[in-house]
C-alpha cells in the first residue's frame, strides 16, 4: 500500500492545487462556529452521475436537518462537504483535499470499492475515521484498518442466507457468476466457503471484467448454457448486473428451467435499474437486507420523495433503497457521538513541522479529535430508520435478511436468521418455509439445477437370468426387457408425474463383437467414470468398493448371497422316520433312565407282601424290563404300595409325559414340513482341493470368495445360465462339476422355482444392501431417482406387479429366502439335561429314605472303626460277620435291620420252595 501512495502522490498534490472543491463562503462558515461547535465532516461520492450517490446527498441533508430540529439544544453542529469523485484518481484527490484544506473529522465513502484500500490508510495516518454505507470487499479487513467503519451489512455475513435458499430447493451444484473486480473475488472466496461447509458444489466460476463488452458478456453467457448446472449466483455492481440480465434474457436463460439467485446489493439496489431491466430478471431471487416498518419511516419516504423531485425532477427513481437509509442513519450517529466529546473551538486539527515545500502525507497532519469520534460511534445505540444501530467490531449488526422474489422491486416469499433459518414471516407467528415463487418463465415448478440430457445408459447384455435383464434385436432395434428395465420404466414415470422432470435416455448393451457381455459388472461400472455411460441400469448389486468410482441410488429391491448345493431325499419316505425326533444319545438315555427307575422300584417293593416283584429271577427280570410299559398301559393298576415308591412311579410318569409329548411334537414336525436337507453345509471342508465352488459370470460374489473367504482361484467355476448350474451341481466335483454355488437371493430364487425339489440353500446368509441403479459421482441426478425409488417402492402394489410379471411371485425381498438347513433338527439328550438331573435326584432321594440299611451299615462300619483303639482289633472287627456286629451293636436300629435280614432270607428260602 505505501507504494501505491508514493505513485499517487506527486499527481495528487498536482490535482489538489487546481481542484474546484465548491467550499462554502468563509461568512457562512463563521456564523455558525459563532454559535455551536462545528464537527467538520467529509462525503466522497458522485450525486450527479449516480443514482446511489444522489440518494445518499438527499438522505443526509435531511438528517441533518431532521436530527438538530429535534435536538435544538445540543452544542454541536455538523457541516457536511460533499466532494464529486468519478473515478479512482478524483477519490483520492478529493480524500486529501478534505484533510489537508477543509480539516474534517470524519470522511464518508468512498462509492467506488477500489477506492477504500488507499482511502483506509489515509485515515489511519491522519486519524480520522472513514465510514462508508456502499457496498465493500469482504477482504477489507476491519481489525487490520482500526479507523474503518461500515455502517451495512458486510456481505460475508449473507453467504450462510445464500446457502440455506441452496438446501431448501436441494440444489447441490452451482455456478459463480461475478464481477472481476477485487470487490467481486473478495466476497466470492467466503461464498465458496459456505457452500463447501454444506456441501454444496461450485461446478464453474465466471468472471466477467467490470468494462467487459455485450459482446464479451454473451460469450461467457453462452458457455454457461453449454453447461449442465442451471443455478446460477450473481454478484457484482448494478451497471454490469444490468447488461447480464439483459442479455440473459436475450439468449433465452431467463426460462423455464433455470435459477437465479442475486446478492443484497444487487437486491438492494433494484428500484435504481432500469424498468426494462427490472422486466427482464422476473423470476429471479434474491437475498437483501430487512428493514422493519416503522411511522419514522413512512413520514422520511414521503418527505424524501418530496425533496427528491424538487433536486431531481426528471430522476427515475420511485423509492429510496438501502444505501439512502443508511445515509441517514450514518449522520444520526455521528451528530451524537460529536455531541458527546464537545469538540474545541480552536483547530481540531493538528499540522506537523514540516517544511513549506515539503508535499506528502505526514504533512496533512492529525485530527485532535478523530480517535474520540471513532470510540464514540462505536459504542452510539439508537432505533434508525434501517433498524437497530448496532456496531459490533465497528461493522452493523447483521441479523434478518429478506428473500425477495424479483417480480417489479421485488416480492418477499421469506426472511433468514441465524436463530430460525428460512421461515415465511417473522415474529410469533412462525411459518417454515417460503411463499409460492414465480421461477423464470412464469413457471410456479422448483427448477431442478440442472438440464438434464439425453442419458446414455448402460445396460449388461448376458444370456442367463433374463427376467432380470434381456435383450431383444429386430434388424437395427434394440430393446430390453426384464425386472429391472421395468422398475427403471416405473421410476421414471414417477419423477415426471410426481417431482416434475422427464429424463430422456437411451439404452446401450454392453457386449463386445461376438454380442455377449464385454466384462464383469465392475467393468460395466467403470465405463461411467470413463464418461461412456452416463448411468448403469439394471442387476446391479450395491456393494462397498464400488461406490469409489460411481454414486448408487437407494436400492430398489433387497438381497443377500448363499450356498446353493444338492439336497438329501424326502425324509417321509424313510423307513425308520420314527427314530428321527430323538437322536441316539437321547434315546440310550431315556432307555437306562427306564432301567434305573424300575430297579429302585424293584428294591423298595422287593421285601413288601408285593406280589408284582416277587417269583422267580426270570419273572423278577421280566417285571423290570415291562414295568415302564405297565405304568402307561394298566394306569388303574396298583403296582406299587410303599410310598417311596409311589413318588418315584409320578416322577417317571411325569418324565415320560414330558418325553412322549416332545417326541410327538419332533415327529408331526419332520412329517408335516416339506423340509430339504443340504448334502453339504460345512464352509471349512469346501476349501480343500477335493471340492470345487461355483459363481455367477461377472458377479462381484467370485471376488468375494477369493479375497474374504480364502478360497483358491483354482476352485473356482463361473457359469452363466440356471441350465448350467444344474448341470455342474449333479455332476459334483468328483466329475467335472462342483460342490456348491454361491449366488445372490434373487437368482437362486429363480433357479430353486425350475429344481426346487433336488436343490436347497445351506450356511448363512451374507446381507448385500440390494440393486440399485448407478450414476457418477456427485450427480444431482442419484437423490431424485432415489426420492423416486421411495415412492415406486412405497407402492407395493406397482412393485408386486412387476415381480410377479417375471417371477410369478416376491423374489426380491432377502427376508423370504428359504428356511436354511444347517444340521439335524433331532433332539438331543442335552435338551433334557435339566429334566434327567430332577428325576434323578429324586429317585435317589427316594431311595434314600425307604432303605436307609443301605447307608446306615456303612456308617455304623465307619463310626467302630474310628472308635477303635487298636489296629488289630480293627482288623478283625472288620473280619467278622455282619449279624455278629450286629448283635454286638445294643441300638435299637442295628437290630431292627437284623430283622430285617431275617425276613429277606425266609421270603428268598419261601420263592424258592414255591419254585
Amino acid at each position: 500500500m505505501a507504494n501505491f501512495v508514493c505513485i499517487f502522490f506527486c499527481f495528487l498534490h498536482f490535482f489538489i492545487l487546481f481542484h474546484d472543491t465548491g467550499a462554502m463562503p468563509e461568512s457562512s462558515a463563521e456564523t455558525i462556529r459563532g454559535s455551536k461547535s462545528s464537527v467538520h465532516i467529509g462525503a466522497i461520492f458522485d450525486p450527479n452521475s449516480t443514482l446511489d450517490g444522489a440518494i445518499a446527498e438527499i438522505s443526509m441533508n435531511l438528517a441533518i436537518s431532521d436530527f438538530y430540529a429535534l435536538h435544538p439544544n445540543y452544542q454541536t453542529r455538523l457541516h457536511l462537504r460533499v466532494t464529486t469523485a468519478k473515478d479512482l484518481v478524483d477519490t483520492a484527490g478529493a480524500a486529501v483535499d478534505l484533510l489537508e484544506n477543509f480539516q474534517v473529522d470524519a470522511i464518508i465513502g468512498p462509492q467506488i470499492s477500489a477506492a477504500a484500500p488507499f482511502l483506509v490508510e489515509l485515515g489511519e495516518k491522519s486519524q480520522v475515521p472513514i465510514i462508508s454505507f456502499f457496498e465493500m470487499s469482504p477482504t477489507l479487513s476491519l481489525i487490520e484498518s482500526p479507523y474503518f467503519i461500515r455502517i451495512a451489512q458486510n456481505d460475508s455475513v449473507q453467504v450462510k442466507a445464500i446457502s440455506a435458499v441452496l438446501q431448501k430447493f436441494n440444489w447441490h451444484e452451482v455456478v459463480l457468476v461475478y464481477e472481476d473486480t477485487d470487490y467481486g473475488t473478495g466476497f466470492i472466496s467466503y461464498l465458496v466457503d459456505a457452500l463447501q461447509e454444506t456441501n454444496i458444489r461450485v461446478a464453474h466460476m465466471s468472471a466477467i471484467p467490470k468494462s467487459a463488452e455485450d459482446f464479451q458478456i454473451s460469450k461467457a453467457l453462452m458457455k454457461l448454457m453449454t453447461m449442465q448446472t442451471r443455478v446460477f449466483i450473481v454478484y457484482m455492481n448494478t451497471a454490469l448486473a444490468s447488461r447480464l440480465f439483459a442479455l440473459a434474457d436475450q439468449n433465452g436463460m431467463m426460462s423455464k428451467g433455470y435459477a437465479w439467485i442475486i446478492t443484497a446489493g444487487l437486491s438492494n439496489s433494484l428500484n435504481v435499474l432500469d424498468s426494462d431491466v427490472v422486466d427482464s430478471m422476473d423470476g429471479v431471487l434474491g437475498v437483501r437486507s430487512h428493514v422493519p416498518k416503522s411511522k419514522e419511516l413512512e413520514s422520511f419516504d414521503r418527505r424524501w420523495k418530496r425533496e427528491l423531485h424538487l433536486m431531481k425532477p426528471n430522476s427515475p427513481l420511485t423509492r429510496i433503497n438501502f444505501s439512502g437509509l443508511w445515509a441517514y442513519d450514518t449522520i444520526c450517529a455521528l451528530a451524537r457521538a460529536a455531541e458527546k466529546i464537545l469538540p474545541p473551538t480552536n483547530p481540531s486539527f493538528v499540522k506537523p513541522n514540516t517544511s513549506e515545500s515539503r508535499k506528502d502525507f505526514a504533512s496533512l497532519g492529525a485530527s485532535r479529535i478523530g480517535s474520540r469520534l471513532r470510540d464514540e460511534l462505536r459504542n452510539t445505540r439508537f432505533k434508525g430508520l434501517s433498524g437497530e444501530f448496532n456496531l459490533i467490531n465497528r461493522q452493523l449488526e447483521s441479523s434478518v435478511f429478506e428473500i425477495i422474489n424479483v417480480i417489479g422491486n421485488g416480492r418477499v416469499v421469506g426472511y433468514w436468521t441465524p436463530e430460525k433459518g428460512i421461515s415465511q414471516n417473522l415474529g410469533p407467528n412462525y411459518k417454515n418455509g417460503l411463499k409460492q415463487i414465480i421461477w423464470p418463465g412464469d413457471s410456479t415448478t422448483t427448477p431442478t439445477g440442472w438440464a438434464i440430457p439425453s442419458l446414455k445408459i448402460g445396460v449388461p447384455v448376458k444370456l442367463g437370468f433374463p427376467e432380470f435383464v434381456e435383450q431383444h434385436k429386430n434388424g437395427n432395434k434394440t430393446t430390453y426387457t426384464g425386472f429391472s428395465i421395468d422398475v427403471f420404466s416405473t421410476v421414471l414415470e414417477t419423477l415426471d408425474k410426481d417431482l416434475g422432470f422427464k429424463v430422456l435416455h437411451d439404452f446401450i448393451g454392453f457386449e463386445d463383437e461376438t454380442g455377449l457381455m464385454d466384462g464383469s459388472y465392475d467393468d460395466l461400472l467403470l465405463q461411467i467414470k470413463n464418461k461412456k455411460f452416463d448411468a448403469v441400469v439394471g442387476d446391479t448389486t450395491i456393494v462397498a468398493n464400488r461406490t469409489d468410482y460411481v454414486d448408487f441410488t437407494l436400492p430398489y429391491s433387497e438381497s443377500g448371497w448363499t450356498m446353493l448345493v444338492l439336497a438329501k431325499g424326502d425324509n417321509r419316505k424313510n423307513m425308520w422316520i420314527f427314530l428321527k425326533p430323538w437322536t441316539w444319545d437321547l434315546w440310550l438315555t431315556v432307555g437306562t433312565s427306564c432301567i434305573f427307575i424300575t430297579i429302585v422300584i424293584w428294591v423298595m417293593e422287593h421285601n413288601t407282601e408285593n406280589t408284582e416283584f416277587r417269583g422267580s429271577y426270570r419273572r423278577q427280570l421280566a417285571m423290570i424290563l415291562m414295568f415302564p410299559f405297565y405304568a402307561f398301559v394298566i394306569p388303574q393298576r396298583e403296582l406299587v404300595v410303599r410310598d417311596c415308591s409311589r413318588f418315584v412311579l409320578v416322577v417317571w410318569l411325569w418324565l415320560a409325559f414330558i418325553l412322549m409329548q416332545s417326541y410327538t411334537a419332533s415327529l408331526s414336525s419332520i412329517l408335516t414340513v416339506d423340509k430339504l436337507e443340504p448334502t453339504f453345509d460345512n464352509l471349512e471342508r469346501l476349501r480343500t482341493k477335493d471340492h470345487f465352488i461355483g459363481f455367477q459370470r461377472g458377479c462381484f460374489v467370485g471376488n468375494l470368495l477369493e479375497k474374504q473367504f480364502n478360497f483358491s482361484r483354482s476352485q473356482l467355476k463361473s457359469y452363466g445360465t440356471i441350465q448350467e448350474y444344474h448341470e455342474a451341481l449333479s455332476n459334483g466335483s468328483k466329475n467335472g462339476g462342483v460342490t456348491a454355488i454361491f449366488d445372490e437371493i434373487p437368482y437362486i430364487r429363480v433357479f430353486l422355482k425350475a429344481y426346487g425339489s433336488q436343490y436347497t440353500t445351506a450356511g448363512p446368509i451374507y446381507r448385500t444392501v440390494g440393486f440399485g441403479f448407478a450414476f457418477p459421482k456427485e450427480s444431482p441426478l442419484v437423490s431424485y431417482f432415489s426420492k423416486a425409488i421411495l415412492l415406486v417402492r412405497e407402492n407395493e402394489t406397482k412393485m408386486d406387479e412387476i415381480e410377479k410379471r417375471y417371477f410369478g411371485e416376491k423374489v426380491t425381498s432377502a427376508t423370504l429366502a428359504p428356511t436354511i438347513s444347517t444340521g439335524s433338527s433331532s433332539l438331543r439328550a442335552f435338551n433334557f439335561g435339566g429334566l434327567f438331573i430332577i428325576a434323578g435326584i429324586a429317585t435317589l432321594l427316594a431311595i434314600a429314605i425307604s432303605e436307609r440299611y443301605i447307608w446306615q451299615r456303612p456308617v455304623a462300619l465307619i463310626r467302630q472303626y474310628l472308635t477303635s483303639d487298636h489296629p488289630a482289633n480293627r482288623i478283625e472287627l472288620a473280619a467278622q460277620p455282619t449279624a455278629e456286629t450286629d448283635a454286638g451293636d445294643h441300638s435299637p436300629e442295628v437290630h431292627q435291620d437284623s430283622g430285617n435280614s431275617g425276613r429277606i432270607s425266609g421270603r428268598i428260602k419261601e420263592d424258592i420252595a414255591v419254585e
